[in-house]
């Protein structure tokens, strides 16, 4: 089953401030409501390329995963997948200047396997709470 959730929010900052805190992964754990630990495994700046492993807790979970950023425009969007796991995934950042602040949207999409794949169908409404959580406290901490 194939899980597609996209949520947006609007940020009252300056569309290269929320890219640039938001894309860096070093910054993950303290805008993701459920991942803890963060740690870059290629060095130099963020760029196509970046590999990035994390630890979040998910359905009463812990998982480690590394993502990879698959494509990478800075101020315009990131796209970011891992393969391994028990929910492949892909999570897309987007950035657009609007009412004098900046819309960040946020995608997750995947196929879930394992554990994961039984839960399918509600999958896409707990992403879609999470990200909305996590969009919230993005906006809390770029906006005081």
């Amino acid at each position: 089953m194939m899980v597609n959730v996209q949520t947006d929010i609007l940020i009252n900052r300056p569309r290269a401030e929320v890219a640039g805190y938001a894309a860096d992964p070093d910054n993950a754990p303290k805008w993701y409501v459920n991942i803890h630990k963060s740690q870059r495994l290629t060095p130099g700046p963020v760029g196509t390329g970046t590999k990035a492993a994390f630890t979040a807790r998910f359905l009463g979970r812990e998982l480690n995963y590394t993502y990879e950023f698959m494509d990478y425009v800075p101020g315009e969007r990131l796209v970011m997948r891992t393969a391994q796991g028990p929910f492949p995934m892909q999570t897309t950042y987007t950035w657009t200047d609007d009412d004098g602040g900046t819309r960040m949207t946020l995608g997750n999409s995947g196929s879930p396997s394992g554990f994961s794949k039984l839960a399918g169908l509600v999958m896409a409404p707990m992403i879609r709470r999470e990200t909305r959580k996590d969009l919230k406290k993005l906006k809390s901490i770029l906006e005081s």
